[in-house]
């Protein structure tokens, strides 16, 4: 696969330039380093080489995947994968994505970034939030039902009707580094696309009890994702448990060229993608609410262990619809 292709901006009063047949291009201006949000705005074009298409896995033989564990891995969780785009006045203004991480009845649990439904002030009524399955079944409106505050909790959580596949949040520990990973979004407002990586940084909580699991507060992967991924699940291989989501990631910003003849492109820093790994999620989860849908299948897990008669589960079902409420969507953070 070839490289990416860059973008080339324009300076005051110059013209775009690529470099020259030499091949050989020094840098002259400075390298500045960036935290971006993913969420891509309508009309994004793509840019090649960030993602590998996931179709050529999917396409493999049970025999041929048992030998290729990432392969298994994106096999099990694609299914679950989902972008998502949110309209206003009839005019996408954003896309980015997203995992179904949980069922309750009828209803499906979609897991994303907060700061990919936050409401910019341009947007116009009435918005529309919706859901494009992964396999294919059209969209599907969806209600923003709990929100993070931002930029410390870049959660969110999404509802629609209907029985989506769904993959459950993983397990809180366990994380090391050079533990290996896949990254499945939509970059660029695209088609879902799958990235592969390591665990490159984990950040664990402090625990005054030496003997307990640690838990991971952060985690970073050198896997390379695009505008529009935001809201990504990020899959450890081979076991394909759903481990954390997609926040953003750093750039380093290289120019070339000088006065009217300036241009630069932004380069994805390896190891500098951010992840909000499986213990915050399920801290805003109980949170909000929402503990009940960490273990991805409520109803059925509560019907097993506290042994419910079917008039109790629909009655335990109405009181996840009671709470699962439309609510407002939070202004975006300055700079957006």
């Amino acid at each position: 696969m070839r490289a990416g292709a860059c973008t080339h901006t324009r300076s005051k009063g110059g013209r775009a330039r690529r470099p020259g047949n030499s091949g050989v291009v020094t840098p002259v201006g400075p390298i500045v380093l960036k935290t971006r949000l993913l969420s891509s705005l309508g009309g994004a074009a793509a840019v090649a080489g960030l993602f590998f298409a996931a179709s050529p896995l999917l396409g493999l033989s049970p025999a041929e995947r048992a030998t290729n564990p990432r392969a298994d891995t994106v096999h099990k969780v694609f299914p679950s994968a989902v972008r998502i785009q949110i309209s206003a006045a009839g005019e996408v203004v954003r896309s980015a994505s997203g995992i179904a991480f949980a069922r309750s009845g009828e209803r499906t649990y979609v897991l994303t970034n907060a700061h990919v439904v936050a409401n910019k002030r341009t947007w116009k009524d009435p918005v529309r939030v919706e859901v494009l399955p992964s396999e294919g079944q059209g969209r599907v409106l969806a209600k923003v039902v709990a929100t993070g505050a931002l930029p410390d909790t870049d959660i969110a959580v999404l509802e629609v009707q209907g029985s989506l596949p769904v993959t459950p949040l993983g397990p809180d520990d366990e994380l090391e580094l050079g533990d290996d990973l896949v990254v499945i979004g939509a970059p660029f407002g695209k088609g879902l696309s799958v990235a592969a990586g390591i665990v490159s940084q984990v950040e664990y909580e402090f625990l005054e009890n030496a003997a307990a699991p640690r838990r991971a507060k952060s985690l970073k992967t050198d896997a390379a994702i695009g505008y529009g991924s935001s809201g990504g699940g990020v899959f450890d291989v081979p076991r394909g448990r759903l481990i954390g989501l997609v926040e953003g990631y750093r750039t380093a910003r290289v120019e070339f060229g000088k006065d009217a003849n300036q241009y630069a492109f932004d380069v994805p820093m390896p190891g500098e993608t951010f992840v909000a790994p499986a213990a915050k999620i399920r801290r805003f989860l109980a949170d909000k609410g929402f503990a009940h849908l960490a273990d991805g299948r409520p109803d059925e897990v509560a019907a097993r262990e506290k042994d419910l008669s079917q008039g109790e589960l629909a009655s335990k079902q109405g009181e996840v619809a009671a709470r699962a409420q439309p609510v407002a969507l939070p202004a975006a953070p300055a700079g957006m």
